[in-house]
């Protein structure tokens, strides 16, 4: 037969769409057309698919040869299906069995001498293999990240002969493996080396044990990004579902491989104070995914707060309340997930020392103003937990002191909080919508006058209102009280004071 169809995946965000390779060889003078929105790297396969097929030792047909990458409206890029087009070919040429093509799907750039090299997203491509009852053939250099879908049925291998040879049934292909096991990594920094700091200590399980947004604003070397790069630690390992969702969007980059290396740890991402907004809400003619997806069910930690352009910040705000980011392009929009754990860190002026009891800061109020006029109010209204850092004495670091609380203690105490928000809500508290609030935040009387008061005196907005009580919610459920008390509100309250004052 002269047509033979193959099935494959492209790459659409964090999706992979099927496509079918259809190759139909025809009469005419020998030529090889490729058809179905192809960008450059897709339609220089030809040649890359002829010289491999020669180096195999197979024969080229001198026919009319016309590829079509269906559906024709979704552009196709990447080398990703030059497996899929060279066994299109051998298969409309009689060269392997065409009915051993059923029930597989394919993705792979070929080398000139017929061997397989990796592509990029490939953990989309098994889970949609998955779901459709595919087997997916893929290079043996995926196979670490692809063996990471554990109900996928995924086979890999070297080279363009290997495929065949097991198409044609005279060997069988190994299924992809795990390169590691999960859990043979250290657990990273551990909370036992922060020396004093004890209120940004329960500030950081707060906000791990309910999935706050932290900001830490204090003077140079008071341990802001110490605590901030210590809060992976505390949070519970990802289940296998929110792993994969992790793994998907890193496997869409560069960062894929240490992909089974990571393998249910949380990202920590902390990108420098010169990233644009590009880089950090993700863009591109084909959108990848930025710094904020990259954090997705990890933290982001932006040190250097009023560094950063006010600009870059202020695209902040829709995913830090819609947990998503949407790139749109003139011929298609792509919709990354984006939740995760905001923790930023900031000095409190330009010279770093306002507020300090040796009374070193120099900086004029206007100049402090124009410092703070970085950040905007209704982007600090999205920070749930703000905490000001003193300067530790320099005894405390000379002497030697009692052993603090490590990591691990404090996690479990995390879990156990997180576990009762679970149970309750099916959501972490941070995740509340208005409705949730006000289901599970419930007051009494003279609580419901000191949260008035409050809000009257701090000037807080109703956003601001209700993330206080999602606080005093996770704090209550860190305590294993089934409801908010005076002494959890307060504490809730208590992390507003110490607000930097915003531009409008």
């Amino acid at each position: 037969m002269s047509l033979a169809l193959v099935h494959s995946r492209a790459r659409a965000g964090i999706d992979a769409p099927a496509v079918r390779v259809e190759v139909h060889l025809s009469g005419g003078l020998p030529a090889i057309q490729i058809v179905g929105l192809p960008e450059a790297a897709v339609r220089e396969s030809r040649d890359r698919v002829r010289a491999a097929l020669l180096c195999a030792r197979f024969e080229w047909p001198q026919r009319r040869i016309t590829i079509n990458l269906a559906p024709a409206d979704l552009p196709k890029d990447g080398g990703r299906f030059d497996l899929p087009i060279a066994l299109g070919i051998l298969a409309a040429s009689g060269q392997i069995p065409l009915d051993a093509l059923a029930g597989h799907e394919f993705i792979g750039e070929l080398a000139l001498t017929g061997e397989l090299r990796p592509v990029d997203a490939v953990i989309p491509a098994v889970m949609a293999a998955a779901s459709s009852g595919h087997t997916l053939i893929l290079p043996q250099a995926n196979q670490a990240e692809a063996a990471l879908v554990s109900q996928a049925s995924t086979l890999v291998a070297t080279t363009l002969l290997q495929v065949c040879a097991h198409l044609q049934g005279q060997q069988s292909l190994p299924a992809a493996e795990p390169a590691v096991q999960a859990g043979n990594l250290p657990n990273g920094p551990d909370m036992r080396d922060v020396r004093g700091q004890a209120q940004a200590r329960r500030a950081l399980e707060v906000a791990a044990a309910g999935g706050h947004h932290l900001l830490l604003v204090g003077p140079p070397g008071c341990g802001k990004s110490m605590l901030a790069s210590r809060l992976p630690g505390l949070l519970p390992a990802l289940d296998e579902q929110r792993a994969l969702e992790t793994a998907a969007i890193h496997s869409l980059g560069n960062t894929s491989k240490t992909l089974s290396a990571q393998w249910r740890r949380r990202p920590f991402r902390a990108p420098h104070h010169s990233a644009s907004a590009v880089a950090l809400v993700g863009g591109g003619s084909h959108p990848r995914p930025g710094e904020i997806s990259l954090a997705h069910n990890g933290v982001l930690f932006l040190d250097e707060l009023t560094q950063w352009q006010r600009g870059v910040l202020e695209v902040l705000r829709e995913p830090l309340e819609t947990g998503s980011v949407t790139i749109a392009r003139a011929a298609r929009s792509t919709t990354f997930p984006a939740q995760f754990q905001l923790v930023a860190a900031m000095n409190p002026c330009p010279c770093g020392w306002a507020g300090d009891i040796s009374g070193r800061c120099r900086c004029s109020s206007e100049r402090i103003t124009r410092y703070l006029g970085h950040l905007s109010g209704p982007l600090l209204d999205r920070i749930d937990l703000q905490v000001r850092i003193p300067r530790l004495p320099l005894e405390l670091l000379a002497k030697p002191v009692a052993a603090a609380e490590d990591s691990a203690c404090i996690a479990q105490r995390v879990a156990n909080a997180l576990q009762r928000q679970w149970q309750r809500q099916g959501c972490a508290n941070a995740q509340l919508d208005a409705a949730g609030t006000f289901a599970h935040c419930v007051l009494d009387g003279e609580q419901q006058n000191l949260l008035e008061q409050a809000a009257q005196r701090l000037q807080l907005s109703m956003r601001a209102v209700q993330r206080s009580l999602r606080v005093a919610r996770t704090i209550a459920d860190l305590n294993d009280q089934p409801s908010i008390d005076r002494a959890a509100l307060a504490e809730a309250l208590s992390y507003r004071q110490t607000a930097p004052e915003a531009a409008p």
